[in-house]
């Protein structure tokens, strides 16, 4: 795949993000392995902006590095200064979380009452409202369920 093309102004602008990144990745004496590509797109997924370093004096070597890290995992290569690659790649879009529901157990609840003789303020109370209770629209709390008995404390109360 082609790697993405920016515009001068738009490179300028990353160079200016990625002055103060350390390197994320770092090539050594094996070059381009699958591991360095794999690790690279993992940092480019978590961060879209990233520096490698390349441990390698030949400069035509290190921008064949930059090229093909460039075309293989579709980023764009934004920097060569030195030993130091900039790579940018757009950051995938997440996924947003699913509302779990809520848990049984207290919770607290405002109810808001409005005055009968005419006053504009309402009343606000704050109660709490446990995991077998229910609140009703007139504002009263009910069980949700009626308790149940063991057979045993039935028998003993008749």
């Amino acid at each position: 795949m082609p790697a993405i093309e920016l515009t001068p102004a738009r490179r300028k602008e990353l160079r200016g993000e990625a002055h103060h990144l350390d390197p994320v990745v770092m090539i050594g004496a094996d070059g381009l392995t699958p591991a360095i590509i794999k690790e690279t797109d993992a940092a480019l997924k978590a961060h879209g902006l990233i520096k490698v370093r390349v441990f390698s004096d030949d400069r035509a070597g290190r921008e064949a590095v930059l090229g093909q890290l460039a075309d293989q995992l579709d980023a764009a290569p934004v920097q060569h200064i030195g030993k130091l690659l900039v790579l940018w790649r757009p950051m995938p879009e997440k996924a947003k979380a699913v509302p779990e529901e809520p848990k049984r157990g207290s919770r607290t609840v405002k109810l808001v009452t409005f005055a009968r003789k005419g006053s504009p303020r309402p009343i606000v109370q704050t109660v709490t409202v446990h995991g077998n209770e229910r609140l009703t629209a007139g504002g009263q709390i009910k069980r949700a369920k009626k308790r149940a008995t063991s057979v045993k404390k039935k028998a003993q109360s008749q």
